[in-house]
């Protein structure tokens, strides 16, 4: 293993020993309080320009398999832990974790006090970081972490999208949920088992900012057949397609550099199509209903974040991966918040009172996470099948 240190724009600094890529990195460095999916946040297009710390202390123990990647490389600058398991212990894996870093150019750190670190951010917020395994000193790294610019301002969706449109999964061959296989866990077969699709009877569009495959997966269990377009895609290529309604997908940074993206949502919101939004879709949908968004001083990152149903009172324990929000403050009277998140009380779900447009701020694919907001997808549907009757 290699020397490793981690630096803060204040001044901290965190040694520890490397693992993956032997490289250097900026990035804004924040937590993930979820359990288990390192390899599903590893791959998440949403961490992009990020320094991701672990708060579950170990990590590695069950590998990397190449069923449940979220996107078609790793897409975070970084990789924090407490402990790096040195053994893998599952019969999906393929490798493990420090070798598919290493192949994807991605330094990690392990054996540093994640909690303090943890801590820290939660009181000043998520800080702009510097993560080494090249050897260099303490104040360099600083100095490194102080001098990177940050989020604010930059379009990172530009740089994860899928730069190509596409069918999502044309033969069925991706979509089908895992099924698990009693008394065949070692045979290829078991590996990919899956529980059988609806057919895909509704024609959609899937704007990708960043998006997770695990959306794309659940769009098709549900019966959608989804076009995906690039990030930049213009209102008339969405037309081009006759959808029945339009997907508006997670990804990284701040919504408020994507003003291409925002223009061409105000556009199909006069259309007239049904839209749904997750994440930074939801909060793109908000700017193109004249909201503002800002950022949160430590995000919410993990699959514990409590959700309120202001209609009937209920909470949703849902997956969440955001950095900024929109300032309830800004919305048209037109616009209804409709979910609250219970810890701080900002924005969790948006609906439009005369429009079929509806968001929210958390991931009902899950991944990793719970499924306590599965049923979003069939709102979708019901939405599009009232709009269209």
């Amino acid at each position: 293993m290699m020397d490793a240190v981690l630096a803060l724009q204040d001044g901290s600094v965190f040694r520890g020993k490397g693992f993956g890529a032997s490289t250097s990195v900026c990035g804004e460095v924040c937590f993930n309080t979820s359990m288990t999916g390192y390899q599903e946040i590893l791959t998440d297009p949403s961490y992009k320009a990020q320094i991701v710390t672990m708060t579950y202390p170990l990590i590695g123990n069950y590998g990397v398999n190449k069923q449940d990647i979220e996107s078609y490389k790793p897409h975070l600058s970084g990789f924090v832990i407490r402990e790096l398991s040195p053994v893998v212990s599952n019969w999906r894996a393929d490798s493990d974790l420090p070798s598919y870093l290493k192949e994807n150019g991605i330094p990690g750190i392990e054996g540093i006090d994640t909690r303090a670190l943890t801590k820290r951010l939660r009181t000043e917020g998520s800080m702009n970081g510097f993560l080494s395994t090249e050897g260099l000193s303490d104040q360099e790294a600083i100095e490194r972490a102080k001098s990177w610019p940050g989020l604010v301002g930059v379009d990172y969706v530009r740089e994860v999208t899928h730069k190509e449109a596409f069918l999502w999964d044309e033969d069925d061959s991706l979509s089908g949920d895992f099924r698990l296989i009693q008394g065949a866990e070692k045979s290829e077969s078991a590996r990919s088992a899956t529980l059988p699709l609806p057919e895909a009877d509704m024609n959609i569009v899937a704007l990708d900012f960043g998006m997770k495959y695990n959306i794309l997966r659940r769009l098709r269990q549900h019966g959608f057949k989804t076009h995906v377009l690039p990030a930049d895609a213009k209102a008339s290529a969405v037309h081009e397609l006759k959808p029945a309604g339009v997907f508006l997908s997670n990804g990284p940074g701040d919504p408020s550099a994507l003003p291409y993206a925002v223009e061409t949502v105000k556009e199909l919101v006069k259309h007239g199509y049904p839209i749904f939004g997750i994440c930074l879709g939801h909060q793109i949908l908000g700017q193109a209903l004249g909201a503002e968004t800002f950022k949160m001083k430590f995000g919410h990152r993990g699959g514990n974040q409590p959700v309120q149903d202001l209609d009937t009172g209920v909470v949703e324990i849902t997956s969440q991966n955001h950095g900024f929000a929109l300032d309830g403050n800004s919305l048209d009277a037109a616009v209804e918040v409709d979910k609250t998140n219970l810890n701080d009380k900002t924005i969790e779900g948006i609906r439009h009172r005369h429009k079929p447009l509806f968001s929210v701020q958390y991931h009902p694919e899950a991944s990793p996470g719970p499924h306590d907001s599965s049923p979003l997808f069939n709102r979708f549907r019901n939405l599009i099948g009232t709009r269209g009757s």
